[in-house]
């Protein structure tokens, strides 16, 4: 049970004094009852607006395939970012719709938003271990010898205490590669090239654990489950 001003407030339809208004002007319902105290408490499923449920009030939990030239950032003064991408509304929640984990304004692909703080904590704490998937073009030829080296878990980057762990790397063409990783260093795709001599010319996600973007277009996005994650999903 939730208060109507805060619920609405919450769920980016508007502040908590507009939502007064609203309610002083009927547009809000419980249960099919007009609304009439802003501080009435209602369970979610129950409300309406203007007649219409409310938007996801449970939560959010979308795969984007990220476009190059977003940040993942909420700071405006990094320029435009991911969130850009989502309905107004959706922008304006409480808690605010984020990044698992977050890729750089270069790169593209695979990346999950949610408004779901405990599952961001989740899935990016260093004990989950999800596996990620890059596909990497660079301006060297790539050589045998990276596979076990990129394996051997002690390929150490600059300004690190410890080394990487090992990552999977699959040589495709001369200079393309895909890279396996069960962590998230900053920027650390393009900084184990650099330790091995490559430079990145562009840098792609593929995977996020079971999740790929199939044919989903540059720019767009689909829904999840919110227990997508779940431990104990079916798969």
């Amino acid at each position: 049970m939730r208060r109507l001003d805060q619920l609405l407030a919450n769920l980016g339809y508007c502040s908590r004094r507009e939502a007064r208004a609203w309610i002083e002007a009927s547009h809000v319902t419980v249960g099919g009852a007009v609304a009439e105290d802003y501080g009435q408490k209602a369970r979610p499923a129950d409300v309406r607006v203007d007649g219409e449920p409310l938007d996801h009030p449970d939560g959010l939990l979308l795969l984007v395939h990220k476009p190059a030239g977003l940040v993942c950032s909420h700071d405006e003064r990094e320029g435009p970012n991911v969130y850009s991408l989502l309905p107004p509304r959706w922008r304006q929640r409480n808690p605010q719709v984020t990044s698992i984990g977050r890729l750089d304004k270069d790169t593209t692909g695979l990346l999950l938003l949610t408004d779901q703080t405990a599952l961001v904590h989740r899935l990016t704490s260093p004990k989950h271990k999800v596996p990620k998937v890059y596909r990497a073009t660079v301006d060297r030829e790539l050589t045998p010898d990276l596979i076990p080296l990129f394996a051997s878990g002690a390929l150490q980057l600059d300004g690190e205490k410890e080394p990487c762990r090992p990552a999977g790397l699959k040589i495709t063409t001369p200079r393309e590669a895909e890279l396996t990783l069960t962590e998230g260093k900053y920027h650390q795709v393009r900084r184990m090239f650099a330790a091995a001599g490559r430079t990145v010319l562009t840098l792609h996600r593929a995977r996020f654990g079971e999740l790929e973007l199939g044919e989903l277009p540059t720019g767009q996005w689909r829904e999840l489950p919110l227990d997508f994650f779940a431990p104990d999903r079916a798969d």
